[in-house]
């Protein structure tokens, strides 16, 4: 990246922590385009919720996925709830439980509760609660507080 696009980019960030959800469109878009994975990211939320710009599920999708693929941590997760509740996409929970194992073994505390409990509850992965109780445990909560 250069001095121009790094500045684009903190601008479109400041701009969405901000929720001047256009500007960060404007500013983000260019980037998530050029393979960003922070900007394609922030579009993918933008375009999923319909902030700044319509509702998009295609675009949000494809920017998600992007910035997922890329190692994007938060991303992963998101995807994960994508699959998991069939929003932007077709429900799929064994692609739930993929993106959430990618997203917990990057240090998603959320991810790894949200993959125990399915272990616990055996969607998308086969029940396995001893699976369930580490990742618990690996999220720092006592188990018995999920049963």
């Amino acid at each position: 990246m250069n001095a121009e696009t790094d500045q684009d980019l903190a601008s479109g960030i400041a701009a969405f922590e901000g929720k001047h959800f256009s500007t960060a469109s404007r500013l983000l878009s260019p980037l998530a385009d050029q393979g960003n994975d922070e900007a394609q990211f922030r579009m993918a939320i933008m375009a999923q919720n319909g902030l700044g710009m319509v509702v998009n599920e295609k675009v949000a999708l494809e920017n998600m996925m992007a910035a997922a693929k890329q190692g994007h941590a938060l991303a992963m997760h998101g995807l994960g709830f994508m699959y998991l509740q069939g929003e932007c996409t077709e429900q799929d929970p064994k692609q739930a439980a993929h993106w959430f194992q990618q997203a917990a073994d990057a240090g998603m505390q959320g991810s790894m509760t949200t993959l125990a409990m399915m272990y616990r509850d055996g969607n998308g992965v086969e029940k396995n609660p001893e699976e369930a109780d580490r990742l618990f445990k690996m999220a720092g909560f006592d188990p018995s507080e999920f049963s």
